[in-house]
C-alpha cells in the first residue's frame, strides 16, 4: 500500500468562474481509509479525479509514496477506481470482467487464475464466475467492480459514491463488505460520499469539505462531537444540531446565555472571548442531549427550559424524535428521545439541557468559540 500526499490542490475548470477546490492540502497514511464527505458540488469527486489523474490539476501536487505524479498518465499510477457506475463489460462474465484489466497489461494466465480465484473467493462471487452482469443483483455488480480494483492489488484504492445506486438493505451489507476488506487486506483508499452514515460508519478519518475547501478533518466521533463551526454541525448528524440564537450578558468576569425567558451560566467558555462577540452568539445542542426527563438526578449540567410547546412527534421505532418550540426562539428544536416517549402535540413540557455537550459559535464568523476546563475532574464539559 501507500501514502497519499495532497499538497495545495486547487482545480478551475475551463469557463469556471470560481475555484471547484481551492488550496486543498490533506495526508492520507498508509493503510488508511479516508472519506471526503460533503454536499453535491463541494468539489470531492473533483480530488478523487485528480487524485487518479482522469482530471488535470490547476496548481498544487499529489504525491503516492514520496513521489508527485501530477504529470504521470492515469495508467501508470497504480490506482485502482470504483465509481458510482459499475462500468462493467456487459458481454463477459464475471470471471472475465475481473481478468480483463491483469490480460491488458500482460499478466501471465496463471497469475491472473490465482488473483480472481482469490478476489471471488473474498468476495462471495466464486459461485457467479460464470454469470454476465445481467443476472447479478446491483450488490453483486458491485462486488464485482470492487474485485476488479483488488486483483489488481494497486497501491491506492479510490471510491467514488459506489453505493449510491443501492436500496438501502443492499447499501448496508455491501458497506459492511468494504468495510471487512479494507480491514482484512490493508487497502490506502480514499472514499468519496455525501451520505453522512458511510462516512461515520467506514472512514478512519473523514475530511468534510465546503465550496471546495477543507472545512474539518478528524476521526468520525471527534468531527460529530467537536464541529468546527455551524456548516459541520449541520451537516453531520441526523437530525443536525439545534442552533438557537442567543444573546450575551455580563461583566469581564461572568456572562449568562439567555434566550426567551431562560438565562444559562456561561462558564463553559472565556469570559473574555464572550465579551469580544458583540452580545449575539448561536448556542448548539445535539438531539440526544436534550432530555424529555431528567436522567440523571442532581446532575448540575443538565439545566430545565420550562414553557417548551410540542409542535409534533416522530415514533420511528428505536427512538421518537420530538419537535418543540420554545418561547423567544424562532427556530423549532429537535429532541431525540426515548421510543416510549410520552409527549403528545399540543403539550406544553419542561426539558432538560445537558449544557456540559452544548456548544457555543460566533454569529458573525459561525466558527466554535472554544471551551475551558471547568470542573474537568467531575467530566463537565463533556469532551469527545
Amino acid at each position: 500500500m501507500a501514502t497519499v500526499a495532497i499538497t495545495a490542490l486547487s482545480k478551475l475548470y475551463d469557463g469556471g468562474g470560481e475555484l471547484a477546490v481551492k488550496d486543498l492540502s490533506l495526508t492520507v497514511a498508509d493503510g488508511e481509509f479516508m472519506v471526503l464527505l460533503g454536499p453535491s458540488g463541494c468539489g470531492k469527486s473533483s480530488v478523487l479525479r485528480m487524485i487518479a489523474g482522469l482530471e488535470p490539476i490547476t496548481s498544487g501536487t499529489v504525491a503516492i509514496d514520496g513521489k508527485v505524479v501530477n504529470e504521470v498518465p492515469a495508467k501508470d499510477r497504480d490506482i485502482a477506481m470504483v465509481f458510482q457506475s459499475y462500468a462493467l463489460y456487459p458481454h463477459m462474465d464475471v470471471f472475465n470482467n475481473l481478468a480483463f484489466g491483469l490480460r491488458r497489461r500482460g499478466i501471465a494466465a496463471s497469475e491472473i487464475e490465482r488473483r480472481v480465484q482469490g478476489a471471488a473467493a473474498k468476495l462471495g462471487l466464486l459461485p457467479f464466475l460464470k454469470r454476465k452482469p445481467h443476472a447479478l443483483s446491483g450488490g453483486q455488480r458491485q462486488r464485482v467492480a470492487l474485485g476488479r480494483a483488488i486483483v489488481r492489488e494497486p497501491k491506492v484504492f479510490l471510491f467514488d459514491e459506489p453505493l449510491s445506486n443501492l436500496d438501502a438493505a443492499l447499501r448496508v451489507s455491501t458497506r459492511n463488505e468494504l468495510i471487512r476488506q479494507q480491514r482484512e487486506l490493508g487497502i490506502t483508499a480514499i472514499y468519496v460520499t455525501h451520505d453522512q452514515i458511510e462516512a461515520m460508519t467506514m472512514g478512519h478519518r473523514i475530511c468534510i469539505m465546503s465550496k471546495g475547501e477543507v472545512v474539518q478533518i478528524g476521526k468520525p466521533l471527534e468531527v460529530y462531537r467537536n464541529p468546527a463551526n455551524t456548516f459541520v454541525a449541520r451537516f453531520l448528524g441526523n437530525p443536525p444540531m439545534n442552533l438557537i440564537p442567543v444573546t450575551i450578558q455580563g461583566d469581564a468576569r461572568s456572562h449568562q446565555l439567555r434566550f426567551g425567558g431562560t438565562s444559562l451560566a456561561a462558564r463553559c467558555w472565556p469570559a473574555e472571548r464572550l465579551s469580544r462577540l458583540d452580545g449575539k452568539a448561536l448556542l448548539g445542542i445535539r438531539p440526544e442531549d436534550v432530555y424529555e426527563a431528567s436522567p440523571r438526578s442532581g446532575d448540575e449540567r443538565l439545566v430545565a427550559i420550562t414553557g417548551a410547546s410540542v409542535v409534533a412527534v416522530e415514533p420511528l421505532g428505536a427512538e421518537t424524535l420530538v419537535v418543540l418550540s420554545l418561547p423567544g426562539v424562532s427556530e423549532e428544536v429537535i429532541v431525540r428521545s426515548g421510543r416510549e416517549s410520552k409527549l403528545r402535540p399540543g403539550e406544553h413540557a419542561t426539558i432538560q439541557l445537558d449544557l456540559g455537550a452544548a456548544h457555543l459559535f460566533d454569529q458573525a464568523t459561525t466558527e466554535v468559540i472554544a471551551r475551558i476546563d471547568v470542573k474537568r475532574e467531575a467530566g463537565w464539559p463533556r469532551t469527545a
